[in-house]
């Protein structure tokens, strides 16, 4: 039998990611729960251009986007050095961790979320800059695509099944 979520997988068999961990996965839906209350749309685990791929990103009402970083634990944030290089591709970069989490050690111009497995609390906003016109034309396209994709795949999973066995061949 195939593992859930590749390619050949039964057609009622959920999509897994399998990286995430038990606390991760607890932040990423406090996050989207925090975000979902501020009437922000969110696209969990969305690869980026840069061949990175982002925890959550958010679209505000305004067209802004916001990469929303999960460290679950301190270790997590001291090994993976990758968040910078999201700056680049949202207007707004935040970390979001557990209530117990040194948030001492986050960098200061980064917001900041405390978030659990049933919600959130936006506790700073980060210091903003403006995506350019063209990129940010291309990442709102990026999330409108994923976003899209997953509710097909949601709502007819023999269509994703058919999809990924295709390769996503051109029309």
């Amino acid at each position: 039998m195939k593992a859930p979520g590749h390619i050949g997988a039964a057609e009622d068999e959920p999509v897994i990611d399998g990286r995430q961990s038990e606390t991760a996965l607890e932040l990423q839906r406090g996050v989207t729960r925090l975000l979902a209350q501020h009437a922000i749309s969110s696209v969990c685990e969305l690869p980026l251009p840069n061949a990175r791929r982002a925890d959550v990103v958010g679209l505000t009402e305004q067209g802004d986007l916001w990469i929303i970083e999960i460290k679950s634990s301190v270790n997590d944030f001291q090994t993976d050095q990758k968040w910078p290089e999201y700056k680049a591709f949202c207007d707004a970069l935040f970390f979001a961790v557990k209530p117990d989490f040194p948030v001492n050690i986050l960098p200061e111009d980064a917001g900041l979320m405390i978030a659990d497995g049933y919600g959130g609390e936006l506790v700073r906003k980060p210091e903003g800059h403006r995506l350019a016109a063209a990129r940010r034309k291309s990442m709102t396209l990026r999330f409108a695509h994923a976003a899209a994709s997953r509710l097909s795949d949601a709502t007819e999973p023999s269509l994703r099944r058919k999809v990924w066995i295709s390769k996503r061949s051109e029309p």
